[in-house]
């Protein structure tokens, strides 16, 4: 699984993409992706969750977080954009003493 975060501001939002982008707000990755923005909806972050394929890298990741992003249809500009392999993700877990 993919994990990516975009960070941008909106371009021209409307009335209607601003409460629309207030509705589908939340800190959670998502496969359809969830905002978080500023007090004026004008910045905003984007997670979304990407299903790896056999052969898929950051890039085809990425490049999916961009459509889920550009599937919401608000007009934005990409800032920046990060993206974690959770399969390379290491849990250290805590050895109890007895």
């Amino acid at each position: 699984m993919f994990r990516v975060t975009i960070s941008g501001k909106f371009d021209g939002l409307s009335e209607e993409g601003r409460a629309a982008v207030l509705a589908t707000g939340g800190a959670a990755f998502t496969e359809t992706g969830t905002f978080t923005h500023d007090q004026s909806v004008s910045a905003f972050t984007f997670r979304c969750q990407v299903a790896p394929g056999p052969n898929d890298d950051e890039n085809e990741a990425a490049q999916g977080a961009l459509a889920a992003l550009g599937a919401h249809g608000h007009p934005y500009k990409v800032l920046r954009v990060a993206v974690t392999d959770m399969r390379d993700i290491k849990i250290r877990r805590k050895h109890r003493r007895d």
